[in-house]
């Protein structure tokens, strides 16, 4: 796992535009504005663009990957075309299943469950679908909060971007897998749920 996934805290920032097809964010550290990650797809097909356009933009494919603004990879999330549900994978750096995420059938706000490299429940991911806040539930125990930030009312009239803040637990340990999914999880929520 890479090293800038030992972070707790992360804003995440999605670059706007009118017409684009293809999600793209940037991760920043919140206190210094150094930027940690970039999320891009960088293969996107005709066919999906032009149904990014379309009301059928949730049920596309995607393929993000996660690396460091130096081209090293850190995870790459992939969907194929869903229907009802989304199931959503996710790989590490040498491009190896560490696990995925399951959208719940009925769920107010959107629930993930967020699933191991063998398909085993390993949390939840539950939303508030009336504050856009997020988070990460094992048992009792919340591993990891999302929460969406405001740049401003004309800024979201006239674009579709959205930006987060992800503070992960300090009892999620520095090296544990669950950091990558988590990371993942933040733009299955922009990408999936909010779409």
């Amino acid at each position: 796992m890479h090293s800038v996934l030992r972070h707790n805290a992360f804003f995440v920032k999605e670059h706007i535009g009118m017409f684009k097809a293809a999600n793209a964010y940037d991760v920043l550290d919140p206190e210094t504005g150094e930027e940690l990650m970039h999320c891009r797809e960088p293969n996107l097909g005709m066919f999906t663009k032009f149904f990014r356009f379309t009301k059928y933009k949730g049920m596309t494919p995607f393929n993000v990957e996660v690396t460091t603004p130096s081209g090293e990879k850190i995870i790459r999330v992939s969907k194929g075309i869903s229907f009802l549900t989304s199931k959503v994978d996710v790989f590490d750096e040498n491009d190896n299943r560490i696990g995925g995420f399951k959208q719940a059938l009925f769920s107010i706000g959107g629930k993930f469950t967020v699933l191991g490299a063998n398909d085993e429940p390993l949390c939840h991911l539950v939303g508030k679908w009336t504050t856009w806040n997020f988070s990460f539930q094992a048992g009792d125990n919340v591993l990891a909060t999302v929460s969406k930030k405001w740049d401003g009312l004309a800024k979201e009239l006239f674009t579709s971007a959205d930006n987060y803040m992800l503070t992960i637990s300090d009892q999620v340990p520095a090296e544990n897998n669950s950091r990558q999914l988590i990371m993942a999880a933040v733009i299955c929520i922009d990408m999936v749920m909010k779409e």
